[in-house]
């Protein structure tokens, strides 16, 4: 395998022999990047010199035998929005202004005490609240399956960048499936923890930080160190010693488990049948393994899922309504709309749409509760066209592609997403693994153990020549 192919656990291994440096990979990878990003638009702040710089500092540490933490060379994506010190943070849109970042957010933070290499940001859309990379500051971002499809969002650029090899190691946010479904769509691994496994500033009801990667192994690896605590998230769990290390128990962990299989999600646009299809196969994997797959009856309502939009609306018109005319002009239209569409709405309208933030957290966990993790599609569809705001392409109509991965925000629970097949036309498609709340291992675990059942993976995608 070529060095930017190599997982972040290869890469560890090839630093204490010798048998590459910090700085052969961060070249490589650099190289890399170069081929792919003129189509993807992955990149947000690729600046290679620094990274090389890093890489050096990395290379000196560990030819003296002191690397100086468990990612020490390791090169890594951060999304726009998780702030890097001296960095501005755009949040995806010309809105904002470019000011400097004082400080590292907890998840950057912890990923440069362990040593990683910054290779570059990566893009998102309009403060986040697209599940596409189409943004008014950053380039079209692409999915490298199919240039003419989204890589999702909102962590787009990273979901493209581990797709594409952009070295190992990623890290976006999810706050109704921002992780998940760009990681279905682009064919990788990613784990929304459980609210506060991983601090974050600023914190926000359902918002998380997660790994964005191509195999369980290193997406463990990354929560050894994004876990460790942090006192500016004043929604974060306790620290906890958890045996990450422990992520890979075999296929026989499977066996006994009672499995919920949830392929209609109660609302919103059903899954598509090659959809349908993959995670029917999955499942069936599962129970050859030994697990008790059961069906789960459908949760979530409409008035659940239009609560939470009607109060996000509402929570954009006020934020977009306190800019400068101009700056207001430069958020995408479909936002814009989105949010304006709440200027009208009661105090009595709010209070009972952001009731259903609850309703829909205790009808999750009441639904889960018969099971140990619970099966769904992560999409409902395959990535769609890569200029569409969404998957219906209407800001009156945003969210109906997240029924399966919002509850678990509400929730806390962890889920995660990892490919389980293809359409006939190649795209990815994503089974989501959702366990109870606080076992984060244990969905990597029953994670690991599907990624050494599944079917054959395909090859994944080159640069265009």
């Amino acid at each position: 395998m070529k060095l930017h192919e190599l997982g972040a656990r290869e890469l560890l291994a090839g630093y204490r022999s010798r048998a590459f440096s910090p700085v052969e990979v961060a070249q490589a990878v650099l190289d890399h990047v170069a081929r792919w990003e003129p189509h993807l638009h992955a990149s947000y702040l690729l600046r290679p010199e620094l990274a090389l710089e890093q890489a050096r500092a990395s290379e000196a540490r560990w030819q003296k035998g002191e690397p100086c933490g468990a990612l020490d060379g390791v090169p890594v994506t951060i999304k726009d929005n998780i702030a890097t010190q001296g960095d501005p943070v755009p949040l995806g849109t010309r809105a904002t202004d470019l000011t400097p970042a004082v400080a590292s957010a907890p998840p950057a933070a912890r990923l440069f005490e362990a040593g990683a290499v910054m290779l570059c940001k990566t893009t998102m859309p309009d403060y986040g609240m697209l599940s596409s990379g189409l943004s008014s500051f950053h380039a079209l971002a692409r999915n490298p399956w199919d240039l003419s499809k989204t890589p999702g969002g909102s962590s787009s650029g990273g979901a493209a960048a581990a797709a594409a090899g952009y070295g190992p190691l990623h890290i976006g946010t999810d706050i109704g499936g921002s992780l998940r479904l760009p990681a279905g769509w682009c064919g990788i691994f990613s784990l929304k923890p459980s609210l506060g496994r991983i601090p974050i500033d600023p914190p926000y009801t359902g918002r998380a930080a997660g790994p964005m990667t191509r195999s369980v192994a290193d997406a463990a690896l990354m929560m050894e160190v994004l876990s460790l605590p942090d006192a500016r998230d004043s929604m974060s769990l306790p620290y906890q010693t958890i045996a990450w290390s422990q992520f890979d128990q075999g296929p026989g962990i499977l066996r006994g488990l009672r499995i919920g299989l949830l392929l209609d999600a109660g609302c919103a646009l059903p899954a598509e049948p090659e959809v349908t299809a993959a995670i029917k196969r999955a499942a069936s994997i599962f129970e050859q393994a030994g697990a008790i797959v059961e069906p789960m009856a459908p949760f979530l309502t409409r008035a659940m899922l239009d609560g939470m939009d009607h109060t996000w609306r509402l929570r954009s018109q006020i934020d977009l309504a306190a800019l400068p005319v101009e700056k207001k002009a430069s958020v995408l239209p479909y936002i814009q709309q989105w949010a304006d569409s709440a200027a009208g709405m009661t105090g009595q309208q709010a209070f009972a749409a952001y009731s259903q933030f609850h309703n829909t957290r205790v009808a999750t966990v009441r639904a889960c509760q018969p099971f140990d993790y619970v099966l769904s599609p992560t999409a409902p569809m395959p990535a769609f066209a890569a200029e569409l705001p969404s998957p219906t392409d209407d800001p009156l109509r945003p969210l109906e592609h997240i029924a399966f991965t919002v509850p678990y925000n509400m929730s806390e629970q962890p889920a995660a997403s990892i490919n389980c097949g293809y359409t006939a036309a190649g795209l990815p498609i994503g089974l989501q693994i959702a366990g109870r709340r606080f076992d984060d291992l244990g969905v990597l675990q029953v994670a690991r153990a599907f990624e050494c059942l599944r079917d054959p993976q395909r090859a994944w995608p080159q640069a265009p020549i």
